[in-house]
């Protein structure tokens, strides 16, 4: 049962049902992008996964009041937010995750609290606070220490490529990314808007590799089973749609410190994927690199005593 903590007031239950629902999407299609990437060749995956999701929100498109009209620098913006947050974020978590594993690609995206308070330290000129550069320091020494343990452990993330992990660090500060844009646009476009005007420049700028690979390697969609599919259409909408709503739902009645907690689902339903469904094999490394990862999401969104 959730119990808020002591150090302000209960939390709406319905606000904490969408931050929870949003952090276990989350987790669950990072996870689940490693059996699709067996079915779809990941270009084609990323590609797929932005036009099913284009399609799904084109009634977001209609403002539903006034919106402010961007100009040039916001679009230049909206653009930067769309090539981070969609089109490298996919290409790094999908790469990451086919050479390094769902198990490793959890503990890397654990540290995405400290890196959008780094980043909002840097780009907006938020005070950055010790206990953040300890949750920096925690997710930095997780994601180390899978990545020198590789050659020590014969186990599914440790034996991956130093640049699997680069790219799962990349993931992560494209992502933070993202959010920092989110806070500069969303107030003057609105949450739906947003999401879906960045989903369209993530099919804009993925539709050429998408369309490449496929024609390299001759994919053909009717070699799929429909169960990879059905298991595509949950990815594209969990990853672009429902899981951007909750999320954004949710922090209209928690404040955002406070709201960082629930991001502790997101490495714990990757990690339970990862080994009870997919069958990676975890060890006592990884049980120490998602215990700092943990500790890290810990540290930075911890309230202010």
């Amino acid at each position: 049962m959730y119990r808020p903590p002591a150090t302000g007031p209960a939390l709406p239950l319905g606000a904490v049902a969408c931050l929870m629902g949003a952090m276990t999407l989350t987790g669950l299609y990072v996870g689940l992008s490693k059996q699709l990437l067996l079915a779809f060749p990941l270009f084609v995956l990323a590609g797929l996964r932005f036009a099913i999701a284009a399609l799904a929100m084109l009634p977001w498109l209609r403002a539903p009041r006034p919106v402010e009209r961007l100009g040039g620098r916001d679009r230049v913006v909206l653009f930067l937010g769309s090539f981070l947050g969609n089109f490298l974020f996919t290409l790094c978590m999908l790469g990451g995750v086919q050479a390094a594993g769902a198990l490793a690609a959890g503990v890397a995206m654990a540290s995405i609290p400290a890196a959008v308070a780094l980043l909002s330290w840097a780009v907006l000129g938020e005070t950055l606070q010790r206990r953040t550069l300890l949750a920096i320091a925690c997710a930095m020494a997780g994601m180390g220490l899978l990545a020198l343990g590789r050659g020590t452990e014969a186990q599914a993330g440790a034996g991956a490529p130093l640049w699997a992990y680069a790219l799962l660090m990349g993931a992560v500060l494209c992502e933070a990314a993202y959010v920092v844009i989110g806070k500069h646009l969303g107030p003057r476009l609105g949450v739906r808007q947003l999401a879906a005007r960045i989903n369209l420049w993530g099919l804009v700028l993925m539709a050429p590799l998408a369309l490449w690979q496929a024609q390299q390697l001759g994919f053909a969609p009717g070699a799929v089973r429909a169960l990879d599919w059905a298991w595509l259409v949950f990815y594209a909408l969990a990853a672009s749609m429902v899981s951007v709503w909750l999320w954004l739902k949710g922090l209209e009645r928690v404040p955002a410190s406070r709201a960082g907690v629930f991001t502790v689902l997101l490495p714990l339903t990757s990690a339970a994927v990862a080994v009870l469904w997919l069958g990676e094999p975890a060890g006592p490394l990884h049980a120490v690199a998602l215990g700092l990862a943990l500790l890290g999401v810990w540290l930075a969104t911890r309230p202010s005593a």
